[in-house]
C-alpha cells in the first residue's frame, strides 16, 4: 500500500533529528549574523524566510500529487523571537547571548513542534488514501529467482 508508514516508523527519530538539526541551524545562523550586523531581530527574520520558503516546498509538493501533509512546516519564529529578545536583553555580553539564547532555542523548539506534530493527520490513514505510485515497466525490480530448481 501507501508507503507513508514510514514516518510512523520513524517518527521518533525524526522528530530528535530534526529538532537537533533545525533547532542548531536557526541558533547558530541567527547569533552569527546577530554578532556580525548587531541589529536584533535577525532571528526572527531568518525564522520567517525559511518558514515561508518551506510553504513554497510544501506547496510545490502538494501540486504534485503528494497529500498535504506530506510536508510539516516547523514552528522557527516562536524560538527565534526568544533568541532575538535573550540577544537584546544580554547586548553587553554576547557570550550569555550565545549561551542563554541557544539554550532557549534548544529547549522551546522541539516543544513547539511536538505540538505541530500532534496536529498532522494519521499517517496510517494517509498511507491508505494515497497509495504509492506505480512504477512503471522499466522501473519494476525483477525478483531473484535463487534456489527454484523445480
Amino acid at each position: 500500500q501507501g508507503d507513508y508508514i514510514f514516518y510512523t516508523d520513524w517518527m521518533w527519530t525524526s522528530f530528535v533529528v530534526f529538532s537537533i538539526s533545525q533547532s542548531t541551524m536557526l541558533a547558530v545562523g541567527a547569533i552569527y549574523y546577530m554578532l556580525f550586523t548587531g541589529v536584533p531581530g535577525t532571528a526572527t527574520y531568518y525564522a520567517t524566510i525559511m518558514t515561508i520558503y518551506t510553504w513554497v516546498a510544501k506547496g510545490a509538493w502538494f501540486a504534485l500529487g503528494y497529500p498535504y501533509d506530506f510536508i510539516v512546516v516547523p514552528v522557527w519564529i516562536p524560538s527565534a523571537m526568544l533568541l532575538d529578545l535573550t540577544y537584546w536583553a544580554t547586548r553587553r555580553n554576547k557570550h550569555a547571548a550565545i549561551i542563554i539564547g541557544g539554550t532557549l532555542v534548544g529547549l522551546s523548539f522541539p516543544l513547539f513542534n511536538m505540538v505541530n506534530l500532534l496536529l498532522v493527520r494519521d499517517p496510517l490513514e494517509v498511507a491508505f488514501k494515497y497509495p504509492r505510485p506505480t512504477l512503471p515497466a522499466y522501473m519494476t525490480p525483477i525478483e531473484p529467482q535463487v534456489g527454484k530448481f523445480y
